[in-house]
């Protein structure tokens, strides 16, 4: 277990703040053991908070060509038949995993292949579990294509509390398959867009873990 590069300038500033919080208050109110202590116990409880949000699991990557691996860490909260309309511009099967807060939120690509499509949209930050989060809100969306030419779309959605969507890919990106991708601070939501014939292998409500938790077959 490590701590993402996302989170380790902000949890070095929040431990600077909280130290001089506290040892400015023991100066200040040096009697008031109470205060004292109630501000060293929040104090605590919230740098760990933050510090389990930004953990980053080791995992050893998979290598199937046969199976879609979830990219995230989350509970499944859609499974349906839609319309791709971005740049498949056809009839896929559509999974959605929502990140809460707690889930560890580094983002894994499904297959192994190279980015074929990657664009960025400013949007605006409706809960990630809404219908209109897909294409209101903030988001990415990326296309990886397998040496065998299958295509998986993948989309980050920024939710209500996650504003800071982070990528670390472009066009012509190779990705080994649960290799990371990106990154989405604070709650969220990640779609996998599956060619009709592929048969998934998880159900709604299921929790996943990033790049272990295969969530479909291939045909």
């Amino acid at each position: 277990m490590t701590i993402h590069k996302e989170g380790r300038k902000l949890l070095f500033w929040m431990l600077i703040i909280l130290a001089a919080i506290n040892f400015g208050l023991n100066k200040w109110i040096p009697e008031q053991e109470t205060i004292l202590n109630v501000v060293l116990l929040v104090s605590v409880i919230l740098y760990l908070i933050v510090l389990q949000f930004f953990r980053s699991p080791y995992i050893k990557l998979p290598n199937d060509d046969k199976l879609v691996f979830a990219p995230a860490d989350g509970k499944v909260v859609v499974i349906e038949e839609t319309e791709e309309e971005e740049y498949l511009k056809e009839r896929r099967k559509q999974v959605s995993i929502f990140m809460s807060p707690i889930n560890v939120h580094v983002n894994r690509s499904p297959i192994a292949g190279v980015v074929e499509y990657f664009k960025y949209h400013p949007g605006k930050y409706l809960v990630a579990w809404h219908p209109k989060s897909s294409f209101e809100n903030e988001r990415t969306t990326m296309v990886v294509k397998h040496q065998n030419g299958v295509k998986i779309l993948v989309r980050q959605i920024a939710g209500a509390l996650a504003r800071r969507i982070k990528w670390y890919v472009k066009d012509g990106t190779p990705l080994a398959q649960g290799g990371e991708f990106g990154f989405i601070k604070f709650g969220s939501r990640v779609d996998v867009f599956l060619p009709l014939d592929a048969e998934v292998l998880v159900s709604l409500d299921e929790k996943t873990q990033g790049g272990r938790t295969p969530i479909a077959r291939l045909k």
